[in-house]
Order: C-alpha cells, then sequence, then structure tokens
C-alpha cells in the first residue's frame, strides 16, 4: 500500500475527508502513531493478544503474517570463559532460535542443540551434569541479558559459527516532506508500509485509533478500536 493512500484511509476514518474537521492533525504526527500501530500490531501476534490467541508461528496465518519480519543473522562471539557472548542486533524484537557450530581439539565441529533458559538459573544449571553443556551429547543453553546473547560452554568446547533466527522491529514508514521528530531532518523519500495490503488495512485502522485517542474523538476512537480487535 503506498503512502498517499495509506494517508487518505487514516483521514478518512478521522475527518470523513470531506468535513476537515481535524486537518490540523501534522504528518510527523501521523508518521509516529503509524509506527507504533505497526510494533503494537506485532507484539500482539508475537505474544498472542489477539482474538485467536495465538502466539508466533501457532497457526498457519500467523506465520504467513510475520514471515517478513523473521531473519536469521551470523554473529560475531567473544570468548568470555564459561561463554561466548554476541551482541543482538539493533533491529531485534523477538527471539526464536539459535543454532551454534562447536569445536573440540579430539574431534570435528559439530552442531549444537541449545536451549535458551533464564539467567537466574544458570548457577543451578552449570551444576548439574544432567542439564550442563556437553560437547559429547551436543546439548547447551543460552541467556539474553543487556542486548547480548550468552551461549554456554563451560569451558568444554569452543565456538566456530553462532547463528541467530529471530523477529526484527517492522521497517518504520517515512513520509516525504515529513520531519523526523527524533532529530529535526525532513525526510527526502518515502518508505512505504511493508506489510501485506490486508494487514496495512489493519494498521491504518490502529493509527487512526491512537490519532483519535490523541485528539480526544470518543466516536472514531471506539469505531477504530473494535476494527483492530476483531482483525488482529
Amino acid at each position: 500500500m503506498n503512502n498517499n493512500l495509506f494517508q487518505i484511509k487514516i483521514k478518512q476514518r478521522l475527518n470523513k475527508l470531506a468535513s476537515l474537521d481535524y486537518d490540523n492533525i501534522e504528518c510527523w504526527q501521523v508518521q509516529e502513531a503509524a509506527n507504533k500501530a505497526q510494533i503494537e500490531w506485532t507484539r500482539r501476534q508475537l505474544y498472542g493478544y489477539n482474538v485467536r490467541k495465538e502466539g508466533a508461528e501457532q497457526s498457519s496465518g500467523l506465520i504467513d503474517d510475520l514471515q517478513k519480519l523473521m531473519v536469521h543473522e551470523l554473529l560475531n562471539t567473544l570468548d568470555k570463559g564459561i561463554y561466548h557472548q554476541a551482541s543482538l542486533p539493533a533491529n531485534y524484537l523477538h527471539f526464536v532460535r539459535t543454532d551454534v557450530l562447536a569445536k573440540k581439539e579430539c574431534c570435528p565441529a559439530r552442531r549444537m542443540m541449545v536451549y535458551q533458559v533464564e539467567e537466574a538459573n544458570i548457577s543451578v544449571i552449570l551444576d548439574n551434569k544432567d542439564k550442563a553443556p556437553s560437547f559429547e551429547w551436543a546439548e547447551t543453553v543460552a541467556t539474553i541479558m543487556d542486548d547480548k546473547l550468552k551461549i554456554y560452554t563451560d569451558n568444554k568446547f569452543g565456538i566456530t559459527e553462532c547463528h541467530l533466527v529471530y523477529f526484527r522491529k517492522p521497517v518504520e514508514i517515512q513520509f516525504n516532506g515529513c520531519v523526523d521528530i527524533a532529530t529535526g531532518t525532513v525526510y527526502t523519500a518515502d518508505q512505504e508500509c511493508e506489510f501485506n495490503d490486508d494487514i496495512a488495512e489493519i494498521i491504518a485502522d490502529n493509527t487512526a485509533m491512537i490519532l483519535a485517542g490523541d485528539i480526544e474523538s470518543v466516536t472514531q476512537y471506539q469505531r477504530e478500536q473494535q476494527a483492530v480487535q476483531t482483525n488482529s
């Protein structure tokens, strides 16, 4: 959906086009609300806050809706002793899985099964011979903390490759000629909503709902809230 159509749909739901009751809304306000709406829609699908009560990849429909946001990336790791550490990508939003290749002097590299665990339980896990990292069983654990991914080795093996599969943040919508409220610069090109048109329609409704709430337009807010809840 191109940006002109996207903005017209939002204006239609706020102004009824002909009345221009709220035509003094700045384009940067629409842009900010649209990007907030994208994040809200994405989080509802990832965590199951939708009418279907389904989270990420729990149905073929959600797989289709979210597949644009799933990314596979090779990370650079640093050896920190009992674990190898990698920085999460800047656009990281939600963990899917980690794949690593491990090495030991006696054996060729092998792929490890990596289980994500809580940072609070690491001491207990490393102390338990059945749960601690094991090159022989090709199993280890990983945690996420302070925007870092930690893959634990317990000094028993090394890691040659670390792959992260994750959901990224949606690409921010930009309107040509609008001001970036974070930097004060003016955008010189459009960045359209990257989702398919059916999802863009929901995001347009969600955007109108946010703007209606900002301008205290109760009727429009309630109408758009109903549309968003029904179609999310």
